[in-house]
């Protein structure tokens, strides 16, 4: 089914299915391909909404979650503007905490469907656009407290298994029925870690020779096992220097990779500029990252990366001074 040939009942159906694009123009330079999963066109304008119905869908099931009761979760912006779509659909009352460092189209966005968005400060020092892993830990100091005091559930992203069973059971197998099952290595921001716990697996048993790298921001890359010296990073939306991602298991790891502030962004322009796709840092990072790989161990392959969220959310960062 596409969604041209229906009318769909709510929102909630338009999340997932979302379109494949060949980067032919950045890679017109390269051997090889680059696919991006375009998941800033779901509802939420990111590939959130789909851990958002998947959390709050699998809670209901489990009878975790009560109907009418308060649902609470951190967030950078994404995942909350998720949840804002779902729980207001669903009719439950949510709750945002998120970092002032975050940028506030998020915020506006998620009061706008009907959150209550708590923002917290961030540690003295640290700037906005830079959030560290010492400053979400305020962000879960305050989500804990809320919940405790409301009784609320917790669509904890960072624990929940609804977060990479939306990817295993959708996102992966969209994207190998989309290329024809043509990758030969995936490429992966690492926020939660969710994206890549679900589409690795799903990748790997379709063809157990797709190599599945994770990416992290240089000098934040805990999972590589490396020493954090540049905390305050500005991709947002990962490198929290969160250590204990549970989740991404290590039999789907072929590697570790890095990339700096200065080529998330440069590509993320590049793909508004050449390719007429407006996505974020985190987008830039997956893109920056595929290229340099097409350059090095994989020339003449094809390369699958997800279009994390919009640039829009974006407008008042230096992402697009």
């Amino acid at each position: 089914m596409t969604f041209a040939d229906t009318i769909l009942p709510s929102a909630l159906d338009a999340i997932g299915n979302t379109p494949v694009v060949e980067l032919s123009r950045l890679t017109k330079d390269s051997d090889g391909r680059i696919l991006a999963k375009l998941d800033y066109l779901n509802p939420g304008f990111s590939k959130k909404d789909r851990i958002a119905r998947q959390m709050i869908e699998d809670a209901e099931a489990s009878g975790e979650l009560r109907r009418g009761q308060t649902v609470v979760e951190l967030t950078s912006g994404n995942t909350g503007t998720g949840l804002a779509i779902v729980c207001g659909l669903k009719g439950y009352p949510f709750v945002a905490v998120m970092s002032k460092g975050n940028s506030m189209e998020r915020a506006r966005m998620m009061a706008a469907l009907g959150a209550e968005v708590i923002l917290v400060d961030q540690l003295p020092g640290s700037k906005v656009g830079e959030v560290s892993g010492e400053d979400l830990e305020l962000v879960a100091k305050e989500a804990r407290r809320i919940v405790a005091a409301r009784g609320a559930f917790r669509a904890d992203q960072f624990r929940l298994k609804g977060n990479f069973r939306a990817h295993y059971l959708h996102t992966g197998p969209e994207f190998i029925k989309q290329s024809g099952g043509n990758i030969d290595a995936f490429c992966d921001f690492v926020g939660t870690g969710g994206s890549f716990a679900g589409c690795a697996p799903a990748f790997k048993e379709h063809n157990p020779d797709i190599k599945c790298f994770i990416v992290e921001p240089e000098g934040a890359a805990v999972l590589a096992g490396e020493e954090v010296v540049h905390p305050n990073h500005r991709i947002q939306g990962g490198g929290y220097t969160m250590a204990d991602l549970s989740m991404v298991k290590q039999a789907h790891i072929d590697g570790h990779l890095q990339v700096s502030d200065d080529e998330a962004i440069d590509v993320a322009r590049r793909l508004a500029r050449e390719e007429g796709i407006f996505a974020g840092f985190s987008s830039g990072a997956n893109v920056a990252t595929a290229l340099k790989l097409l350059k090095t161990s994989f020339p003449g392959k094809t390369i699958a990366v997800i279009m994390c969220d919009s640039g829009l959310k974006y407008l008042s960062t230096d992402l697009w001074k």
